[in-house]
C-alpha cells in the first residue's frame, strides 16, 4: 500500500532569552572585574600572612598617636596664630592707607602752590617786561615766550602707530635702541619742533607747553618730557605762523620728509593742517640763571 511520505518532524531548541546588557560586553567586564586579579592575588596573600597597615606594637601605636596629636597641634596653634593676628594686619594697612591719603593730599596743596606762584611769578616778569621793554617790550615778550600769542598758524597732530604694543621687525630705529618702532620718541619731537622754527613759526606749543629757548624735550623711559612734564600721545603741536605757508615749508623741509618717512615705514600717524586762529599760551617762566666764577679770598692758596 502506497501512502504520502511523511516529513520528518521538525525539532527545534527552546532559544535562550539574551541578557538585556549583551551589548555593553566592555563595561559589564569593568564592573564584574573591578579589580586586577594580581592586585586581588597580593591582597589575598598579605591577608593570610597577617599582615596590615596598622602598627601592630604598642610603642608603635602610641608613635603614631603622638604624630596625630602633633600635627593636630601645630595646625591648632597656626589657626590661633592667624586668627590673632588678622587684626593687627588689618589695623597697620588701614593705617597705612590714612597715611597715604594725608601725604597725597599735602602734595597736591604744594603743587597748587607751587602753581599759583608760578603764575604770580609771570604776571610780574610781563609786567616788568612792558614796563622796561620801551618799544620791543612787546617783540621780547613774543621771542621770549613770556606772553601768550594768537593768530594764523598751523596745527600738527603726531600719534603712535596702531601697532605699536605689538613692535617687531628691524630697522635702524630698532638697531638704535628702540625695541618697539612704531612709538613717537623725544628725538622725532625734537627734530618736528625745530623743523617748524625753521619754517617760519613764530611761537610753539606741544600739548599746551609752551616751548622758549630755555625748553628741553627729553625721554624718562617710554614717556616724553617737555620741561619736566611728561606728555601722552597725541602729541598736537601749535605753531603760530603764516599758515599756508608755514605748512607748505615744514613738509617741504628735510624734518618734514623725516616725519613723513616715519609715517609711510613705521605707520606713526601724522596730519598736518592750516589754522585761521590758533591760541598758544605763555611760559610758565622764562627765568635765565646764570653761573658766574667765585672771586678768590685773600690768604686762600
Amino acid at each position: 500500500m502506497c501512502g504520502m511520505p511523511q516529513q520528518p518532524p521538525v525539532r527545534s531548541t527552546p532559544k535562550r532569552p539574551s541578557r538585556p546588557d549583551a551589548s555593553m560586553s566592555l563595561l559589564t567586564n569593568v564592573m564584574d572585574h573591578s579589580l586586577d586579579d594580581g592586585y586581588a592575588e597580593a591582597a589575598a596573600r598579605k591577608q593570610a600572612q597577617g599582615q596590615s597597615g596598622l602598627p601592630k606594637t604598642l610603642r608603635a601605636k602610641l608613635g603614631l598617636a603622638a604624630g596625630l596629636v602633633l600635627a593636630a597641634l601645630v595646625v591648632t596653634v597656626g589657626a590661633a596664630e592667624a586668627r590673632i593676628a588678622a587684626p593687627v594686619v588689618a589695623k597697620e594697612r588701614e593705617e597705612l592707607i590714612d597715611r597715604i591719603d594725608q601725604e597725597t593730599e599735602s602734595a597736591d596743596k604744594l603743587e597748587d602752590r607751587v602753581d599759583s606762584l608760578r603764575t604770580d611769578v609771570g604776571n610780574m616778569q610781563r609786567e616788568a617786561l612792558k614796563k622796561h621793554g620801551g618799544e620791543q617790550g612787546e617783540l621780547v615778550g613774543l621771542l621770549s615766550g613770556a606772553v601768550a600769542v594768537h593768530g594764523p598758524g598751523v596745527r600738527l597732530v603726531v600719534d603712535d602707530a596702531k601697532s605699536a604694543q605689538t613692535g617687531g621687525g628691524g630697522g635702524p630705529r630698532e638697531s638704535a635702541g628702540f625695541s618697539d618702532t612704531g612709538r613717537v620718541r623725544d628725538r622725532d619731537m625734537q627734530r618736528v619742533v625745530n623743523g617748524l622754527w625753521q619754517s617760519g613759526a613764530e611761537a610753539v606749543s606741544i600739548n599746551g607747553q609752551r616751548l622758549t629757548a630755555l625748553s628741553a624735550i627729553r625721554a624718562a623711559g617710554d614717556a616724553i618730557l617737555v620741561d619736566n612734564k611728561p606728555l601722552v600721545p597725541p602729541y598736537t603741536v601749535l605753531a603760530v605762523g603764516d599758515g599756508q605757508r608755514l605748512s607748505t615749508r615744514f613738509q617741504n623741509s628735510p624734518d618734514g620728509m623725516y616725519l613723513h618717512a616715519l609715517q609711510e615705514n613705521f605707520g606713526i600717524r601724522t596730519s598736518i593742517s592750516a589754522q585761521d586762529d590758533i591760541k598758544v599760551p605763555a611760559a610758565p617762566s622764562v627765568i635765565v640763571r646764570t653761573a658766574q666764577p667765585r672771586a678768590e679770598q685773600k690768604g686762600t692758596s
